[in-house]
């Protein structure tokens, strides 16, 4: 009896998979995504549908992983659910195109927190290049932190994620001052000639940016086998956890509209440093930008301290060579991963240096592994039936949610090449390499 209670207890109850669910999602791209969604957005009807699709496609998402977590509880993510679903090239090249677009995503948040930055700094003064030298300072540093060791990286993410909270409660509280509100928000019309055809474009451009701002949710796929009455919590936990974010992103893009207007929203970069000047002052603007600067290090330092763990499982796996599991002998740092991680990312800030053209890079790269490992759950769920009785998560509304899951991410992909097809061509040759570097290494192991 104690042993299964001692069990119970280290289960997830619906409230802490409720909070992890948030946790997962609410990211730095709040902060800057609004203005690039805003510009695509053909008026302001179409931006918030965008965001509230988003959370939607997100839901669906949560859920299909979470009954893959819950089918098939295994360590090694989407590497091990690929490989059983598709091959193992397959499974390889994705969990490496997974790697590289987090460690393009830790570019592009050091680029936001860089922009705001330099604005502080510098002024109108600041430039793309001036970002991105400050942008590849943030992740040096946090790559020496971490090489300091997990505890004290940790201790740096807890104190970050404080401010970070506190940042996004500041632009919220910006709609009870209507003093500093915009004098006319209300720009609704479409512009003249817009047909179905130009609509549904511009929507799919739209949702690049916010499905990057709802990532997070795919981690769901780990607690599958974690969490007290699966089959009950996993679905309210999720659907609450999403409906809190949907419900608070929509309480900060409405501020950002309501605050600057739609018009001005297209243009500005720096969105949430321009809400924070109007309603703190000058110098509270600068405040609050050279705040915003430290919640993108959270974002940088937990990045540098996961996906280092992602090389080391891949190489215990043989997946990859076995330099990527060498740890330091006085703290377990992985240094080879981390350095090389660390290396990545750089030189993917250098080759776009560009918010925007880093998004549609990373976007199209999660298109391809979001909508393969989601489709694995069809594989899962007919040769997995003899667990349906069992106290397992399964989804109602099978196969309506994955389908939409995975449509989505075929839009949204369809719409990265339509309008950056320099973007598209770049992450599938990267998909293909990776396919090639598999079976190259393989094949030289049997000459060996």
């Amino acid at each position: 009896m104690d042993n299964h209670n001692k069990k119970e207890t280290q289960l997830l109850s619906r409230y802490d998979l409720t909070m992890v669910i948030i946790g997962l999602i609410i990211g730095m791209g709040i902060f800057r995504t609004a203005a690039t969604s805003a510009k695509d957005a053909l008026n302001p009807t179409m931006f918030f549908l965008a965001w509230i699709v988003g959370g939607i496609i997100a839901l669906c998402g949560a859920l299909t992983y979470a009954e893959i977590g819950s089918r098939f509880p295994v360590m090694g993510g989407y590497y091990k659910i690929i490989a059983y679903a598709y091959h193992p090239s397959i499974a390889f090249a994705i969990n490496c195109i997974i790697l590289v677009s987090n460690a393009a995503s830790m570019a592009m948040v050091a680029l936001i927190g860089s922009g705001y930055l330099a604005k502080v700094i510098l002024g109108s003064a600041a430039n793309e290049t001036i970002e991105a030298l400050i942008a590849t300072f943030a992740i040096i540093l946090f790559y020496g932190v971490n090489l300091l060791g997990l505890r004290m990286s940790s201790r740096a993410q807890n104190i970050l994620m404080a401010v970070k909270i506190g940042m996004i409660l500041t632009l919220i509280s910006a709609l009870f001052f209507p003093s500093i509100h915009a004098a006319d928000v209300s720009n609704i019309n479409l512009p003249e000639g817009t047909n179905a055809l130009t609509w549904l474009k511009a929507f799919g451009t739209t949702l690049v940016a916010v499905s990057f701002t709802y990532g997070g949710y795919q981690q769901s796929i780990n607690f599958g086998t974690d969490v007290e009455k699966p089959a009950k919590n996993l679905p309210r936990g999720i659907f609450i956890g999403i409906l809190l974010v949907i419900v608070l992103y929509l309480l900060v893009n409405l501020s950002y509209f309501k605050v600057i207007g739609f018009s001005h929203l297209k243009a500005e970069k720096e969105i949430a440093s321009l809400i924070a000047e109007r309603l703190l002052g000058n110098t509270g603007g600068k405040i609050f930008s050279s705040l915003l600067f430290l919640c993108v290090l959270a974002y940088v330092n937990v990045i540098l301290m996961s996906n280092p763990r992602v090389m080391f499982a891949m190489s215990e796996s043989g997946a990859i060579p076995k330099i990527f599991s060498k740890k330091s002998k006085r703290r377990e740092v992985l240094t080879v991963s981390l350095t090389v991680f660390t290396i990545v990312a750089v030189i993917i800030l250098y080759f776009a240096q560009t918010f925007d053209k880093i998004l549609s890079f990373v976007i199209f790269l999660d298109c391809i592994g979001m909508a393969a490992s989601a489709a694995a759950i069809f594989k899962l769920r007919k040769e997995t039936k003899h667990l349906d009785k069992k106290q397992i998560f399964s989804m109602k509304l099978f196969p309506l949610l994955p389908l939409i899951f995975i449509c989505s991410y075929v839009f949204i992909a369809i719409s990265i090449a339509v309008q950056n097809s320099n973007a598209a061509l770049i992450a599938v040759g990267t998909l293909a390499f990776f396919i090639i570097i598999y079976f190259t290494g393989n094949a030289l192991k049997k000459r060996a």
